[in-house]
Order: C-alpha cells, then structure tokens, then sequence
C-alpha cells in the first residue's frame, strides 16, 4: 500500500463552537435589540474565514453540545414540527462534520430531541448516553471521520476518531424525561474505553468533544466537571471543552494544577473552550507527522479563541465579524416569527423588575415567579399530605451577568407585560417541582445558596462580594420567611455541596410569620424541577419529601400570574432576606450598566457608582 513516507508533517485545523444555547442570529429576544456580542451568524464568518486561511490544511468543524436551547427562538423551534429545524440546517449550511450532545439538549425530552436530530446531515455523538430497554436514540457512541491530508504534495489518507461526553448529572437534572429511559456513565471511564476502541479501529487521532468544565480537587467518580481527569486518558489527542461558558485560552483557568490557560492545554494536549451564545470560535492547529505505516502523530500545536466582539472604553461592544448572509437568510423566517411571539402582552406591572441588584437588595422580579410558583402550588396542596402546611417558594436569578456580560441581566419596565419579558424573568425551560422540607433543611438549603458570597473582613472597603466560582443560579431565595446573611465567617458549603465546617452559620434572624424557625418545623416548598432533581449540589434537599403536582413549565406560570389567571400571592410582598450590618464595610458588586438608571430605588447612600471597568460591568461600592 502507497503511503507518506516516514517524517512528513502535514495540517490538521480544528473549528469548534459550544454552548449555542440557540443564539442563532446577533439579537437578543429579551431586550429586542441587536447584540454584537452573541450569534452564530458572526461566527459562521469567524468559521469561512478560518477556513480561506488554512491553505493546504484538513479542516474539521464541530459543535461540543447545548446548542438546541437557550432563547425564545429555540423554545418556538423545539415546539415547531413542520419545518427542519433552523439549527440543523446551519449545521449542514457551514458543512459540520460531527456535533456533539449537552446536558441542555435534554431539556424538551427525548422525543423532541430526536425529532430535531432526525435532521442532522452530519454525524451525531455522544459517548455517555445509552438506551435502556429498546429506547430509540439518534446518536451514536463514536464517530470515524475518514478524510484526506496534504503531505508532499500530495493527499494522503487519515481518521480522526470523535467521541463527546456530557455530565452524569444530566439524568438528574432531567429525570423527568430521561428516567428509566437511558443511563448516563462516567465521563472519564467513557472516555477512555471509547478512545481505545476508536484507535483499535484504526483512528490515527482522537478529539474529544468533552461537555465538561475544568474543576479543582480531587478526581471523583461521576464528576460533572472532569476535562482535566479527561486529558490525561492516553488515546485523546484534542479536547474541545464547554458546559461552565468560560475561556480557554484565558485568564478564568488560571494557576489551575495541569492547565496552561495561557497556551490552551491541558496536560500538555491541546484544547478550547469557546465561551457561549456564539462569543467565541475555538481553534486548534495540528502539526501531525507521517509514522511511515499510514498513521499520523501529533508533533506539535496552537490553541486559540476568536472573538465575535470586544467591549470599548465607552462600555460599547467593537463587531469584529459581521453576519453572515447565507445563515441571516436561513433565520429570518424564525426570527421574525419569534419577534412576533414576543410581543403577545400579557399583563401589567407597576413597577420595572430587574436583577441588577439581586444580590444585595430585594428583585421584584424575582419575587414574582416566587409567587407565580406559590400560586399554582396553592391549588393544588389541598390534595396533598402537605395540605395543612405553611407555603414557601424558592427562586434564583436566571440572568445576572457574570459569565454572560454586562448586558445579560433581567429588565422588564413598568407598565405593559409582553411574552419577552415573561422569558427574561425566567430564562430556563424549568417545570414546578414541590417538596416537604423541615426548619433544619431549610436552614441549609440557605446556607448553601449564601455560598455564592465571598467571606468579608469587616472595616474593609474593596473585597469583591460575589465568589466568581459559584454561580448566581445557585442563589435561592426562600420567599415566605425573612433572614439575614452574615459575611463575616466563611461559607458552611463548596461549590459541590461538601459540607467545610459545621460550625460556619451565615443565616441569622430566620423567621416565618415574625417567629423563629424551629428545625422540626414543616414548610412546602414551591421549587424547579432542576433544584429538586438536585441541581446546583444542594445537600439539604436529598432528603427532602417530594409533592406529587401537575407537570407545569415556569415561564407559563409567570404568564399566567401576571395575566391574573392564578390568585395573588400578598404573603410574599416586600422584602425577605437581607445582608447583616457590617460597620464602616463596604463590598464591590459589578452590574450591568443599566443599572444606573436604578440606583434612585436603593436607599441613600447604600450605592457608590465607581464606573465601569475594562469589561463594560458597573462597579458598585455597597455599604454593609
């Protein structure tokens, strides 16, 4: 058999998008407004591009998973069954050769997710997922990409073997739709067995489409977050990373123990990790060396980030890619359908209800799908053993910039309620969930939620408030009781849920009805299903007992509420929980910049506008 003579290097360039999360076209359905910095119009430029200036190398492309939800534009597409999916005919648009599978891709259930993927024109993978008794899946364990590579000026076979994994967590946070229907493995050990079999196949490389975040500690069995434990499994060449939508190459994995954030390795392989709605194309250049036999090696390689936009002097976002003609086309049946959808009104507020004070000062919004939730629960605790117990509801913040940028953060005005803003008070498609919990789990259940503070010293006047590895979702405000949060020791819980130390107490003063709660008090709590299921690694809630209710997805209960479909919920009217006094203390909160048309709603003196950073958020000074 003709093959590259031994030593003979050629290219081998690798595209990668992750966390779509349905960003489709650069506008935000919340706001409806343009948004430079999210879309995948602007970065199928970024992908045509990369492709022209390659020259002789082998492009691959692929997609690492949480594509199909995200927006309205991805809810109205999931529901719709008349036309191909808009996502799946951008796959085929800019010629993707493999996708991958997230845990958000679950979100609607398997029959909807194979629906959509039934329109897929290129392979579809994921490792972890397997069917139980005879459950039709549309995706495959593996994939081998048979391709031909420039070597000597000529063309020279190669396979490149693809797995993709996503966390074990996923049964959980959608045991809804996924129990008793498929298993989901480990993704180190999944990992590992499926690049072996790829190689024993043939595959002279493998890349790993790895739906997993970079986590500190040790390597524990199930871990959501393994891409580090997943780079050292031998036969993996390249990982493309996501599910935490932050940056590699990038300051956010910094002085981690394997990785050099600065490079774009892990364990000395090379791998990205694109940010999310579209921000960023991951690439990879390999440099791969003919062994002689027909198989090539990696001898060297180059991991990078392109950004779709960067943030001005000015708070302003700089377009560094323009849309793309060809996908704006493709969209615009959907998006101005979508437009349209939005702007069904639905009721009134008397008040605008935001989150760019949601972690210091009361959110009306938040309040708000509290008592929707509250509400809907209410009809239906009379038939329940929970029948004679005090009413409760939990709700996070859904958008609070962070991660997503300064212009992620919720922003209904008083006056007219539309379908928009029912979405941007609760972004996720989240269905109610009940459960019996006593004065001692709810207790920890706050405790755990305070973990998102960092620990304060009192007298100090700079420390940042928020501890940037929990995320704001994890923040669960128990409507119905009053409490303070205490800064001043250090959290009782990690980010995993292990309890540090039992005597850390953040939670004073926790009251129901101006009485102290007692530890073997009864409350029913009105919650989502990805908090019940045990979404953010709240311990408390392992043992809580569950309320049977009627499947109801959140966003329709909003709507419902506000329309006045569902009876008001006055109990949860005003504030419920606030941050302890801290003499002569002051902490920085970054906000949007929108905020600054708020600030007359805080108390005098509370807030300090420092300006806006290098990222566009607002610095707050806030008084303790």
């Amino acid at each position: 058999m003709d093959v590259c003579p031994a030593g003979q290097t050629a290219q081998l360039r690798i595209l990668a998008t992750s966390d779509l999360h349905m960003n489709l076209s650069s506008f935000d359905y919340y706001a409806d407004r343009p948004d430079p910095s999210i879309g995948m119009t602007r970065v199928a430029t970024l992908i045509r591009t990369a492709r022209q200036s390659a020259e002789k190398a082998l492009v691959v492309l692929v997609d690492n998973g949480d594509s199909m939800q995200g927006t309205p534009i991805g809810d109205l597409a999931a529901q719709d069954t008349s036309q191909r999916h808009p996502l799946m005919a951008a796959f085929e648009a800019l010629n993707y050769d493999a996708i991958g599978l997230g845990n958000h891709d679950f979100n609607f259930g398997l029959d909807t997710l194979g629906r959509i993927l039934d329109d897929a024109q290129c392979p579809v993978v994921c490792s972890n997922v397997s069917a139980i008794d005879g459950t039709r899946l549309n995706w495959r364990p593996q994939t081998t990409l048979e391709r031909t590579i420039t070597a000597s000026g000529r063309d020279w076979p190669i396979r490149i073997g693809i797995l993709s994994v996503l966390p074990p967590q996923t049964l959980a946070w959608d045991t809804h739709h996924l129990r008793d229907r498929v298993r989901i493995s480990d993704i180190v050990l999944t990992a590992r067995d499926t690049a072996r079999d790829l190689r024993r196949h043939g595959c002279d490389l493998v890349i790993a489409l790895a739906h997993t975040g970079l986590a500190t500690g040790p390597e524990l069995p199930n871990a959501e977050n393994a891409a580090i434990a997943l780079a050292e499994v031998a036969d993996v060449d390249a990982l493309i990373t996501g599910h935490t939508h932050l940056h590699l190459p990038g300051a956010a994995h910094n002085g981690m123990a394997n990785v050099d954030a600065n490079a774009g390795t892990i364990h000395c392989k090379p791998a990205v990790m694109p940010g999310s709605a579209g921000s960023h194309l991951g690439l990879i250049d390999l440099d791969v060396t003919a062994d002689g036999k027909g198989g090539w090696t990696v001898a060297s390689h180059h991991s990078k980030l392109l950004p779709i936009s960067r943030p001005t002097a000015q708070s302003a976002l700089k377009s560094l890619a323009d849309e793309d003609p060809e996908l704006q086309q493709l969209f615009r049946p959907h998006h101005l359908q979508t437009r349209q959808s939005m702007q069904e009104p639905v009721g009134k507020t008397a008040n605008p209800l935001h989150s760019f004070f949601s972690f210091f000062a009361p959110d009306r919004g938040l309040a708000l799908v509290a008592e929707a939730q509250a509400a809907a629960l209410r009809e239906y605790q009379s038939s329940t053993s929970a029948r004679d117990l005090p009413l409760l509801s939990a709700a996070a913040p859904s958008k609070f910039g962070g991660r997503a940028g300064p212009l992620r953060y919720t922003d209904v005005p008083a006056g007219v309620v539309s379908m928009r803003h029912v979405a941007d008070l609760h972004v996720f498609p989240n269905e109610l969930s009940a459960v019996i919990a006593t004065g001692k789990q709810i207790r920890e259940w706050l405790e755990m939620s305070a973990s998102v503070f960092n620990q304060i010293s009192p007298g100090t006047s700079h420390m940042p408030l928020r501890n940037g590895e929990h995320p704001g979702h994890n923040f669960d405000v128990l409507h119905g009781l009053t409490y303070q949060i205490d800064l001043t020791p250090p959290a009782r819980f990690d980010l995993l849920g292990t309890l540090l130390n039992p005597d850390h107490h953040r939670i004073r003063n926790l009251r129901h009805h101006n009485h102290p709660v007692e530890d073997d008090q009864k409350f029913a709590v009105a919650l989502t299903n990805y908090r019940a299921n045990g979404g953010g690694n709240f311990a408390a809630l392992k043992d809580v007992e569950p309320i049977p209710v009627p499947s109801h997805r959140i966003q329709q209960l909003v709507r419902d509420y506000v329309a006045n479909k569902l009876p008001p919920e006055p109990q949860f009217a005003g504030s419920c929980w606030q941050l302890a006094s801290i003499p002569n203390t002051r902490v920085l909160e970054l906000t949007g910049p929108a905020a600054r048309h708020h600030l007359h709603e805080l108390p005098s003196g509370l807030a300090k506008d420092l300006g806006l950073n290098d990222e566009g958020f607002l610095q707050l000074s806030i008084a303790l």
